[in-house]
C-alpha cells in the first residue's frame, strides 16, 4: 500500500476525524447523469466486467454548458492504526467533489484498470497501458457528451493516486497532453521504490519531463519531501507546496472547512485564469472564395477541439506547448483532412489558417 510516512510522525497532529464535515459526497444514482447526481458508468470498449469510473456532474449543469474536468485517482485500498480507511474504491474518492463543493466543476473518479480479472484494482495500477487507454477515451466522452472543457482538465489523486499523477497521468505524450494542472496529496511519483516497474527516481524523472511548465499542487501530512525531490529535478514549472496539518492519512479533510481547502481553491481558481504551461492556437477557415466556413472541426491531439464560428473563426486553448499537429476537417460531408504544423511556444499561435475546398 502507498503511504507517505511511518504513523508515529503523525503523534502531535490534529485528528481530521473531530472536525465535522461540511460536505458529504452524493451517494450513487441509478438513473442517467444530470445536474447534481453521482453514476457509474463504463466507458466502450471495456464492457463484460466490472470495470468502471464514477462520474458527477455538478449541481449548477446544464446540457449547452461547458465545464472544467477534476480526473481524481484514489488510492490503495488500507486501513491504518489511526482508523483511517481507504478502500482503493472510484465510488469513495473525496477529492473532486471537495474542491468544486459540488458546483462548478465535472468530477470523475477514475479506475485503475485491471484488465485479467475484468475489475478495477484496488492496489496499484492493473494494466497499465489499459488504465491509460481507459482514461484518454473517458475524458473525451466526457467533453463530447457532457460539456466538458478539453481546456481545462485537472489531474488528481491521494496516495497511490497522487503517485498516478505523473506515473499514469504522464506515462506517455498521449496522456500527458489532456491536462492543464496536477494536484497531488499525500505522496509523488518517484518518492521511493514501490513494487512495480520505473518506480525509480530517473524513470520518475523522465516522465516529469512531459510536465511542460504546467502547474502542480503538491501536498501531504506534516512535511512536503516532493520538494527537495523535485528541485533536484531541474524541470521548471510552478510547483506550490502546501503541509496539511493532520495525522490521518485521509483525503476526507477536503470536506471540511479548513484553512488548506481554501488555499487549494484559491489556487485552482488562478490557474484556471491563468493557466500556466499553455496557450492557444486561434485561425481562420474560408473556402475557396475565401469566405469563411463555419462548423469546421478543428483539432489538435486527442481531445482538444472546437468548431468555428459563423464567420469561421476558432480558437483551441489549454494546449500543451511544443510541436503542435492541427487539423481541420469538415463535419458535413467526408472529404480530406487539412492539417499544418506548428511550434507552440509561450507565445499564442494566431492566423493557424486553413482553406478548404
Amino acid at each position: 500500500m502507498s503511504k507517505p510516512r511511518n504513523e508515529e510522525h503523525g503523534a502531535g497532529l490534529p485528528d481530521i476525524t473531530k472536525i465535522s464535515p461540511d460536505l458529504t459526497a452524493p451517494p450513487l444514482h441509478g438513473a442517467a447523469p444530470a445536474a447534481g447526481r453521482r453514476v457509474r458508468q463504463t466507458t466502450r470498449g471495456y464492457e463484460g466486467g466490472d470495470i468502471h469510473h464514477v462520474l458527477y456532474l455538478p449541481e449548477d449543469w446544464k446540457p449547452a454548458g461547458r465545464y472544467p474536468i477534476i480526473v481524481e485517482y484514489t488510492g490503495n485500498a488500507y486501513e491504518s492504526e489511526h482508523g483511517d480507511v481507504c478502500t482503493g474504491r472510484v465510488e469513495d474518492a473525496n477529492l473532486g467533489y471537495g474542491i468544486s463543493g459540488g458546483r462548478g466543476f465535472i468530477w470523475v473518479s477514475m479506475p485503475f484498470v485491471d484488465t485479467a480479472a475484468g475489475v478495477n484494482a484496488l492496489h496499484w495500477w492493473g494494466d497499465v497501458a489499459a488504465t491509460v487507454d481507459y482514461c484518454r477515451q473517458t475524458v473525451l466522452d466526457v467533453c463530447e457528451r457532457y460539456g466538458g472543457d478539453h481546456s481545462a482538465v485537472v489531474l488528481a489523486g491521494f496516495s497511490r493516486g497522487a503517485i498516478a499523477c505523473n506515473y499514469i497521468g504522464l506515462h506517455n505524450d498521449e496522456i500527458a497532453d489532456l491536462w492543464l494542472a496536477f494536484i497531488a496529496y499525500s505522496n509523488y511519483d518517484g518518492l521511493c521504490g514501490w513494487p512495480y516497474p520505473d518506480s525509480d527516481v530517473d524513470s520518475a524523472y523522465r516522465r516529469l519531463q512531459r510536465i511542460n511548465g504546467r502547474a502542480s499542487f503538491v501536498c501531504q501530512e506534516e512535511q512536503v519531501p516532493a520538494r527537495v525531490l523535485l528541485e533536484l529535478s531541474g524541470v521548471a514549472a510552478p510547483f506550490e507546496f502546501h503541509t496539511i496539518h493532520q495525522r490521518n492519512h485521509s483525503d476526507a479533510w477536503v470536506l471540511r472547512d479548513v484553512p488548506e481547502r481554501g488555499v487549494l481553491r484559491n489556487w485552482l481558481s488562478g490557474v484556471l485564469e491563468t493557466r500556466p504551461g499553455t496557450a492557444r492556437i486561434s485561425g481562420r477557415i474560408t473556402n475557396s472564395l475565401g469566405r469563411g466556413m463555419p462548423g469546421i472541426r478543428v483539432s489538435t491531439g486527442y481531445t482538444h477541439a472546437t468548431v468555428t464560428d459563423a464567420s469561421g473563426r476558432y480558437e483551441l486553448a489549454g494546449i500543451r506547448t511544443g510541436q503542435r499537429q492541427v487539423l481541420a476537417a469538415r463535419t458535413d460531408v467526408r472529404g480530406p483532412v487539412a492539417s499544418r504544423s506548428v511550434t507552440l511556444g509561450p507565445a499564442h499561435a494566431k492566423d493557424v489558417n486553413f482553406r478548404l475546398s
